[in-house]
């Protein structure tokens, strides 16, 4: 298993109960953590590391013996949202460097249709002086694993596999099946099942981007979007999406892959492209609308204080990758407002790291202006509003409700929501 993040700690670990494993990383901290049976993404229980024949390592020389390769590494955008291929390519190097004949390798990063023949195979031809389709095989299963959820997992979700001919398809999908309950679904090539992956992606986040415009358009005319999706989601067939911030290192992500590929074949998406507009903007939106709100209680915005709660990408992870939150937290900032930050799983020292800004441990009593409620952590709900005025100034202030939890629950507090 080469890349053993939140994809591919849980597939080797599943994998190591039924094969001889090693799990791979370049990070030597993650490796020692890993050795210790900590899952550096806090994910998975110690309890998942027993009973597993693995060796983590950070020395390829350990995957000489190696002859099943999955690689997931993750596949960012750059900061002109344009794919960054440096980790699956540098991926493919370690493993060209090692590959010998009749062995498989199997990509599940998240990619644009053609990658993975077209880019990453070239590359372990080179570096292992070996003829794909001939001495070595390759195959393409993508990822489904959903941070946070403990009801979806690797074992109860069906798991779509490809291979470069049937030989392949047929040995890629036999090792797959000893870990994966749900069973395997065999696409008809690589660039299906590469396809497959990303329009799951690119669907959600194009439903999101509605209703998120939809929440643009009620907010001028005074009504809540989640009143109105309420009423609407009583047709047996409406779609329920609701509004909020998409970010993370899938959704925020790859349809950008899929928006490269088509105009490198002559299509300018015009869908897909206005999705991730909107949806990007999200978070500068909520920003303003604070700074707005601040403005009609008659304060001023230079020396008010803001509480956001919640910095990770969704709700109940550690994972601060491409978190939308952020946005929000700069917005405010540009208007001179003092921003408190508090998360129960997200790491400080990360945080800052990433982003230069630190969180709070506990927010402070009376000195806020607004809260935001921003990512919807267990720790935030049920709360009553007592709790929330104890942390407003005066008692008075705005609740900017970005998951809609406390509609209709408050009567004191000036509420807001998407």
């Amino acid at each position: 298993m080469v890349g053993l993040g939140y994809v591919g700690l849980p597939i080797a670990l599943e994998f190591a109960k039924n094969f001889r494993v090693v799990g791979f990383d370049i990070n030597q901290e993650r490796v020692d953590l890993m050795r210790k049976g900590v899952d550096p993404s806090k994910e998975l229980e110690a309890t998942a590391f027993e009973n597993c024949d693995i060796v983590f390592t950070s020395d390829e020389s350990e995957l000489k013996d190696v002859g099943f390769y999955v690689v997931a590494v993750p596949t960012p955008i750059n900061n002109m949202n344009l794919p960054d291929l440096t980790p699956v390519l540098s991926a493919s190097r370690t493993v060209g460097r090692n590959l010998k004949k009749g062995d498989y390798v199997v990509y599940e990063s998240t990619v644009y249709p053609g990658c993975t023949e077209d880019d990453c195979v070239p590359i372990l031809e080179e570096l292992s002086g070996l003829k794909f389709g001939v001495d070595f095989k390759v195959g393409y299963s993508p990822e489904r694993i959903n941070p946070g959820d403990k009801h979806n997992t690797l074992r109860t979700i069906m798991k779509v596999v490809s291979g470069c001919d049937e030989e392949s398809l047929s040995i890629i999908s036999q090792v797959y099946e000893t870990v994966v309950d749900a069973g395997v679904y065999k696409a008809s090539s690589i660039k299906v099942a590469e396809a497959c992956k990303i329009i799951e992606n690119t669907q959600r986040d194009v439903n999101i981007a509605l209703v998120n415009e939809l929440s643009l358009i009620f907010n001028r005319m005074g009504i809540n979007t989640f009143d109105v999706l309420q009423a609407a989601g009583t047709k047996w067939n409406f779609l329920k999406f609701t509004p909020g911030l998409v970010g993370g290192h899938c959704i925020g992500v790859d349809p950008y892959y899929l928006v490269y590929k088509a105009k490198k074949v002559g299509y300018f998406s015009k869908v897909i492209s206005s999705a991730r507009y909107v949806n990007d903007s999200m978070g500068f939106y909520v920003g303003k609308q604070t700074v707005k709100k601040i403005l009609e209680q008659g304060k001023n915005a230079l020396e008010a204080k803001v509480l956001v709660l919640g910095a990770t990408f969704k709700e109940n992870v550690s994972d601060i990758r491409n978190s939308k939150v952020v946005d929000i937290i700069r917005e405010l900032e540009s208007f001179s407002v003092h921003v408190d930050v508090m998360d129960p799983h997200a790491d400080a020292q990360e945080l800052y790291y990433e982003y230069g800004f630190n969180l709070v441990e506990k927010p402070k009593s009376g000195a806020y202006d607004a809260i935001i409620l921003a990512v919807a952590h267990t720790n935030f709900i049920g709360l009553d509003e007592t709790y929330f005025q104890d942390l407003l100034a005066n008692g008075e202030g705005v609740f900017m409700d970005l998951k809609g939890l406390y509609r209709n629950k408050f009567s004191k507090l000036k509420y807001w929501s998407l």
